[in-house]
């Protein structure tokens, strides 16, 4: 395997939810790679190099010799074929077990849609004395019920389980960053969700989530931007 890691490079940025999730899985399964930490504030991802490489500017972009892949979950994916039975088994074997990894997968991106996209970048992109209060509380409203959905989801597993089922799997790593930045942001998941409270503190435990902690999260304070969801 040695072999084949040596030409793996992944150029990612500090706090991206997409790159997280790649770097978890490739983490996970121990593919040791080159890796290139971008700027985002400073547009590194837009450079024409880098545009050569993903012509959408977008991070994560892995690199394994001359393949290049630009989606984090097709990251996750090929690490767990390419690099089968190495490091943690990201993906069950029994088809029923990875249709409800993938389900979870898939929909993970919710979160991070209600989060980021719909309630956070209205707060960023508008001004103050312009922002109509009663859209922002449903925007809070709806990511509040996702939210709990996701509790309800680990409510009917077993204790200790993950989010699709007993072990660690690619759902894991691409839901993972999004529950992690909601903790970050304030949101108040002690009063509303037990099992992604102790999912949360279980999870963060884990070797990966340790190594590829976002970098600028260690040195700046936490703002409590979502703290008044219920």
């Amino acid at each position: 395997m040695a072999g084949k890691e040596s030409s793996a490079e992944l150029y990612w940025g500090s706090g991206s939810f997409p790159c997280w999730r790649a770097m978890l899985c490739l983490a996970e399964k121990n593919v040791k790679y080159k890796s290139h930490l971008l700027s985002m504030d400073k547009k590194e991802h837009k450079s024409e190099d880098l545009l050569k490489l993903n012509p959408r500017g977008q991070l994560p972009i892995f690199k394994h010799g001359q393949l290049i892949i630009n989606e984090s979950v097709g990251i996750c994916q090929y690490a767990e074929s390419a690099f089968k039975g190495q490091g943690t088994q990201l993906m069950p074997e029994e088809p029923s077990q990875q249709a409800a990894v993938w389900q979870r997968t898939l929909e993970a991106e919710n979160v991070r849609q209600r989060a980021v996209l719909d309630t956070l970048m209205y707060m960023w992109t508008t001004k103050p004395e312009e922002i109509d209060q009663d859209l922002l509380k449903k925007k809070k409203q709806a990511l509040g019920q996702e939210v709990q959905l996701w509790e309800r989801y680990l409510a009917k597993q077993k204790p200790g389980s993950h989010i699709a089922g007993p072990d660690f799997t690619i759902a894991d790593a691409t839901f993972w960053p999004s529950l992690a930045f909601l903790v970050r942001v304030g949101f108040p998941l002690q009063s509303c969700c037990p099992h992604l409270v102790k999912y949360y503190e279980m999870v963060k435990q884990r070797p990966s989530v340790e190594e590829t902690w976002p970098p600028h999260w260690k040195t700046t304070p936490s703002p409590g931007l979502l703290k008044d969801v219920f």
